[in-house]
């Protein structure tokens, strides 16, 4: 179930520290930001936006049983999400639809765009679906809230899956989220898995999962 909750001051705080430091210049010029970051899911083709190379580490291998979802070739595939920053890349994407739209909703496309290393855990739609729909509509219309949630989605940095096994992250949202598991098997905060792995965009690392993450 949804708890209405409310953004504390501290919490406010960390996340607009956060936005400050991870956000570039804005959305228009955020695909031009992403020197030396990797923008492809394998580690074969390291090309960025501006040329760079993607080291193998971070590019690696996507892995899981959702990646069979992700489209074989278009802007919605891996290849085509590397292209993009991750708001519009997860917008091309048919297994993060729900997700957009809370995005949408909630006014982070901008930011999202122009943050610069960042890693997102991505809700499927699935992950979604198992909020009651009276629920889900409520955090849809609450954008204090909805803001709230999503945030805690977003962490420092671009996460590799060995930085996963035994992690602990500081979300935009300001709380902490935790990682666990190792090879292809992963969970974040003991709860959600992650179903599809290591998936690049111009300017994040992003986790499919099959859960909603809700902040404490």
């Amino acid at each position: 179930m949804i708890r209405k909750t409310t953004l504390t001051a501290t919490a406010a705080a960390a996340a607009l520290a956060f936005g400050l430091t991870a956000c570039g210049g804005g959305a228009g010029d955020s695909a031009e930001n992403t020197e030396e970051t990797p923008t492809t899911g394998e580690s074969e083709s390291g090309a960025n936006t501006d040329g760079g190379e993607a080291t193998t580490e971070t590019a690696g291998e996507n892995f899981g049983s959702g990646c069979a979802e992700v489209p074989a070739d278009g802007e919605g595939s891996f290849q085509g999400m590397a292209d993009d920053p991750v708001a519009t890349a997860a917008s091309n994407n048919p297994v993060l639809s729900t997700l957009v739209t809370a995005v949408q909703e909630a006014d982070l496309v901008d930011t999202l765009n122009s943050a610069e290393d960042v890693t997102v855990f991505a809700p499927a739609d699935p992950a979604f679906a198992e909020i009651p729909e009276e629920d889900l509509n409520a955090l849809l219309a609450d954008q204090e809230q909805l803001t709230e949630v999503l945030t805690y989605h977003v962490v420092e940095g671009r996460q590799t899956p060995s930085d996963l096994e035994n992690g602990t992250f500081t979300s935009l949202q300001g709380g902490e989220v935790t990682t666990e598991g190792s090879g292809e098997e992963f969970t974040v905060n003991g709860e959600a898995g992650v179903i599809c792995g290591n998936v690049q965009t111009a300017n994040a690392t992003v986790y499919i999962i099959d859960g909603v993450l809700m902040p404490s």
